[in-house]
């Protein structure tokens, strides 16, 4: 932390101060519009803490940022004693108290509730100091005061709704925040009652409790009712749309949670919870695909053809099995070895925003991310293009100079960010950005078993998965793909699970691609062509979160919260 930054905390006017008891001794503590300090009565230099974690602390001196307080309130009787160790004696010379709750880093991006108990000598200056504080939270207009919650009973575990009651329902009422909780009942609930149902300007964001599934229902529920009141037309694949007002809450209690885990740094509820009372801000990308002139659905994590489509197609077949279906899908999609023909066309990504191999992370007041707002976000124009009929490598429309390439994949995915999760904490496009209006397409090219599961294990370590003759990567803002042969998805295909036609995919060493078609997945979704267009909408929405920061020192994030006023503070 820079001194200059310690002194402008310091040196704000006092709101409040108090000789109050703490930790067996009588301590010096003073409010003001920034922070919650307190001082040793005996000693009177004052060390400065060379780093920040939420509360720092030194022989003489502790500091609490105003800005990462949970809540106070009044202490009860068995919580003194109890946080205490059982010291009487501080009840009978102090018998009053009051708690502040407070966030605290700890491991892996984790954080953790924290309560500090002050002891008073009457009612009075207990109930001054409580509701001082809680004055000052309730000016921090970035925070929300009241959300729409919904919660899916059903996803991952089955422990969504206990995650919920039991660690993330306290906090919420700790710092009081009211809630609007409903139980999904059936697949798209969430996503059809923002469309329709629910009034918007009653509450400060929406949260969801469950997986990815959950999180892409209520991300086409609110996006779709942000364009349906703005009149926008979502069928028209270069129709800019309109970002959405309200921010999103994840708490995370799915199987894999790639989502809350590319934007905070873990899967953590307790974690999510806490960036969502902090009111915490992240804007992100977002996709929409098209099939010709009909919207097909929204993409903000994966999209992919091939290898992945096939994945999910084959495990939609074996839903009996439970989250173990993905990995039998994976081997038995792995030992088919099926590759697709098609062209793919987009529109590369310049502006100076990087490429996928530049080895620069994105965290936390990413300036990539930045630099992509400013750049005019999504390219728009009145001109289609058009897949070309010639054997071309290059295509102009109004929007730029398209790059086609034709070829047999493997397989064919576009990552608005990372998509990392715990099984691969890289993700599959490490260097992947939330919000810089960009997809990184990845080309695997026809490849042999071995070369393309070197390909796959790459994911889970270090090595770039990337730096391999058959696979290419590109930055884009747009891009189409027209397969050899198009198919459309019926219930029928999903439901034949002929144990004949299985066997024989797998033990054919080369598979016949004259009637080959792969899916494409959406976010866990299957959709129902494969010839789609798809265009970047950079910055749609926003989350209750920060990304992931670079480590547990005082960073430009929590600064930006102290010195603007005008963005954190009602005047």
């Amino acid at each position: 932390m820079l001194i200059s930054e310690f002194f402008i905390m310091v040196n704000q006017p006092t709101l409040l101060s108090s000789q109050l008891f703490y930790e067996n001794r009588v301590v010096q503590v003073t409010l003001n519009r920034v922070m919650l300090g307190f001082w040793k009565e005996i000693e009177t230099r004052r060390k400065r803490s060379a780093s920040f974690n939420c509360i720092s602390k030194d022989a003489d001196h502790h500091f609490l940022l105003v800005s990462e307080i949970v809540g106070a309130r009044e202490t009860e009787e068995e919580d003194q004693t109890n946080k205490d160790g059982g010291r009487k004696h501080n009840v009978l010379l102090y018998p009053y108290a009051f708690t502040v709750s407070y966030t605290e880093r700890t491991k892996h991006h984790c954080w953790r509730c924290k309560d500090i108990i002050f002891h008073c000598l009457d009612e009075a200056q207990c109930q001054q100091w409580v509701q001082t504080i809680n004055n000052q939270l309730s000016l921090l207009s970035i925070r929300p005061k009241r959300l729409l919650v919904y919660i899916n009973p059903y996803s991952g575990k089955q422990r969504g709704k206990w995650i919920y009651e039991q660690r993330v329902a306290p906090l919420f009422s700790r710092a009081s925040i009211s809630t609007d909780v409903i139980v999904t009942e059936s697949a798209n609930h969430a996503r059809d009652h923002l469309k329709t149902e629910v009034d918007l300007k009653q509450c400060d964001g929406v949260v969801c409790v469950g997986g990815d599934g959950m999180f892409s229902e209520v991300v086409h529920g609110l996006v779709s009712r942000t364009q349906s009141d703005s009149r926008v037309d979502q069928n028209q694949p270069n129709q800019d749309l309109v970002p959405c007002a309200l921010r999103i809450g994840i708490i995370p209690a799915g199987s894999t949670d790639c989502i809350c885990y590319s934007t905070t740094g873990t899967n953590d509820p307790v974690t999510s919870a806490l960036h969502i009372i902090m009111g915490d801000s992240q804007p992100m990308d977002v996709c929409s695909v098209h099939h010709n002139n009909t919207f097909l659905r929204y993409s903000v994590s994966l999209l992919g053809y091939g290898f992945y489509g096939d994945v999910l197609t084959d495990s939609e077949r074996k839903r009996w099995m439970g989250p173990s279906r993905y990995d039998f899908s994976g081997l038995k999609t792995f030992l088919t070895h099926q590759y697709y023909e098609g062209t793919v066309a987009f529109l590369p990504a310049k502006d100076n925003l990087g490429n996928p191999r530049d080895k620069i992370k994105c965290r936390t007041g990413c300036h990539i991310c930045e630099q992509g707002a400013n750049n005019g976000q999504l390219l728009s124009g009145d001109h289609v293009y058009k897949m070309a009929e010639e054997n071309s490598d290059e295509e102009t429309s109004g929007d730029g100079v398209w790059r086609v390439i034709r070829g047999k994949f493997l397989a064919i995915n576009a990552a608005c960010m990372s998509c990392a999760c715990p099984r691969s904490p890289r993700g599959l496009s490490p260097y992947a950005h939330l919000a810089d209006g960009t997809t990184d397409l990845i080309l695997v090219r026809k490849a042999s078993r071995l070369d393309f599961l070197r390909h796959l294990i790459r994911h889970t370590n270090k090595d770039d998965q990337f730096d391999m003759s058959f696979v290419e990567v590109h930055r884009v803002r747009r891009f189409s793909f027209a397969p050899k042969h198009s198919n459309v998805i019926s219930e029928v295909d999903l439901s034949e699970t002929s144990g004949k036609k299985i066997c024989n995919q797998v033990c054919t060493a080369h598979p016949n691609n004259d009637t080959g078609h792969s899916n494409w997945n959406c976010d866990g979704e299957i959709l129902p062509h494969a010839d789609i267009q798809v265009s970047v909408h950079c910055q749609l929405i926003r989350l209750f979160a920060r990304g992931v920061e670079r480590g547990t020192t005082f960073d430009t994030y929590t600064w930006s919260v102290i010195e603007g006023s005008n963005l954190s503070w009602q005047a």
